[in-house]
């Protein structure tokens, strides 16, 4: 089946749905002929997306959302199948990013960052997988890791530490999802390369020790975006794998490809991570 035989007519829930690959995706699922339900915690963003996707015959409904707290996870949730229907297709996808040495990172810009990356996807999951499992039809549930997810750089620890996490997370709960027997849902795990946001803009950063150092790798990441894939074509890259069935939704197969099959080969050498020179690092931006 193609993705649009897989998806159209179903619900689509996308968290941080305001901007880059989450509106890409959002975008796309309209296109698809999903009903789509913007999450995002920049309520002006979704609101002018619902405008647009409604201006095209598409039904799309806006709900502000902080993925850090349960309970707004929880009503989005209860909301999306009171009012809307039952949900085809779940994308855990609201993401931040953060610049600088890790012992020069804000205790409270790594507490939020963890709060959003991490707690935000298990919250999507605690919330809605008990629902999609009740409901009996066919869902899937897609996790935004990165290819920050299979590689490891300097200046973004606490980035790279996350999307490793939610990797781990996806691979795990696609076990727990096989074990307990729910065949009819499907868990996968995007890892998308860069992908044209403004995350790293909106980035934390430093505010004593080595400012400079942090704001170097900012402005390194930022000289990327000229290059940076459109979210709308890395969109319709994942959907299609989705449908096809496999499990790591790669938004540019090759170049992702490529940092997976390194970092096999550093795991099975048990090399210790070696610094490039210039090094820097390209990362999905939401």
């Amino acid at each position: 089946m193609n993705a649009r035989q897989t998806f159209s007519g179903g619900v689509a829930v996308i968290t941080g749905a305001g901007a880059g690959i989450g509106a890409g995706l959002a975008r796309h699922a309209a296109g698809l002929g999903m009903t789509v339900v913007l999450a995002d915690i920049d309520d002006g963003a979704i609101a002018a997306l619902r405008s647009e996707l409604e201006a095209q015959g598409v039904r799309a409904v806006d709900i502000a959302c902080d993925v850090r707290d349960f309970a707004a996870v929880e009503e989005l949730a209860k909301r999306t199948y009171r009012e809307i229907g039952a949900v085809r297709l779940l994308v855990n996808n609201a993401g931040i990013e953060q610049f600088g040495y890790l012992w020069d990172t804000p205790v409270e810009n790594w507490q939020r960052l963890v709060d959003v990356n991490i707690s935000g996807v298990f919250h999507g999951v605690r919330a809605f997988l008990p629902r999609i499992i009740a409901a009996g039809s066919p869902a899937w549930v897609w996790n935004l890791s990165s290819i920050g997810g299979v590689a490891v750089v300097p200046l973004q620890a606490p980035y790279i530490m996350s999307k490793h996490a939610v990797l781990a997370l996806t691979e795990c709960l696609e076990l727990e999802v096989q074990l307990a027997g729910h065949d009819h849902v499907h868990v996968q795990v995007v890892l998308p390369g860069a992908v044209a946001s403004n995350i790293f803009e909106s980035a934390g950063g430093v505010t004593e020790g080595d400012v400079h150092a942090a704001e170097s790798q900012r402005i390194a990441m930022l000289g990327i975006k000229a290059a940076a894939m459109d979210p709308l074509a890395a969109a319709e890259v994942v959907f299609d794998q989705a449908a096809a069935g496999r499990f790591y939704l790669l938004t540019q197969p090759e170049y992702v490809g490529s940092a997976m099959a390194e970092r096999a080969d550093v795991l099975r050498a048990q090399r210790a991570p070696m610094l490039r020179t210039a090094q820097r690092f390209d990362p999905e931006r939401h």
